[in-house]
């Protein structure tokens, strides 16, 4: 592993990461308590600071290890989730689908935001390959955390969002995977399926729409 090479993607990695995250995560305790439940609030919860998200294994560690040991090839990594009681939101079943869907609306909202960023860049003359290269990463994370966090597999927010539209039988059942959830997710992560039909799929489409949305801003420079 080239130790050089690490600390250059790990820096331009690191503030788009952490704008991820921390927004991603806020964002979810600011929904829900606009909906009704106050429990991320009093718990400092939502905020800007990362350090009150950031996981010191799931955050920092593993994706460290994984890179490692993967030559960049795999990386997984998760923030301290928000606590959200959804008995206290004010219609529990639909509210619950708007707590979920606020994450990864933050992180295409942040990723809209990173390719403005870039298209002024570069349509300015900056040729700063940091700062590109740091706007290039910042639409990535935020499309692969947007695209993973809709998986329709509780507890992540896609699979939340999904028993809040079903019927409540079917919504029951499909939150009972909740505690085997998790190694579900791994599970399908590394047989492929999850990246080959699920995430690809997704950016592709996150891709092409902040083509259509930063286009106009595009002609503006030619």
């Amino acid at each position: 592993m080239d130790i050089a090479n690490l600390i250059q993607t790990v820096a331009i990695y690191a503030l788009p990461v952490l704008f991820a995250i921390t927004i991603h995560e806020a964002a979810h305790g600011y929904a829900a308590r606009r909906l009704g439940d106050n429990t991320a609030w009093m718990l400092g919860r939502v905020t800007l600071n990362p350090v009150k998200h950031i996981d010191p294994i799931g955050t920092i560690a593993m994706p460290l290890v994984l890179y490692l040991a993967t030559n960049g090839a795999f990386l997984f990594g998760y923030a301290k989730p928000v606590p959200v009681n959804f008995g206290h939101l004010r219609k529990p079943k639909r509210d619950m689908v708007w707590v979920a869907l606020a994450g990864p609306a933050s992180n295409l909202a942040q990723a809209i935001v990173w390719a403005v960023g870039l298209v002024v860049m570069v349509g300015s003359g900056v040729d700063e390959t940091f700062f590109i290269k740091m706007a290039q990463a910042g639409i990535l994370v935020n499309l692969v955390i947007c695209a993973f966090n809709l998986f329709p597999i509780p507890p992540l927010d896609g699979g939340r969002i999904l028993v809040g539209l079903l019927p409540f039988r079917q919504g029951q059942w499909l939150a009972r995977l909740e505690p085997f959830g998790f190694f579900i997710v791994i599970g399908l992560v590394l047989l492929k399926v999850l990246g080959t039909y699920w995430l690809q799929p997704l950016i592709s489409v996150g891709y092409a729409l902040l083509n259509i949305l930063t286009s106009p801003l595009m002609a503006l420079f030619r």
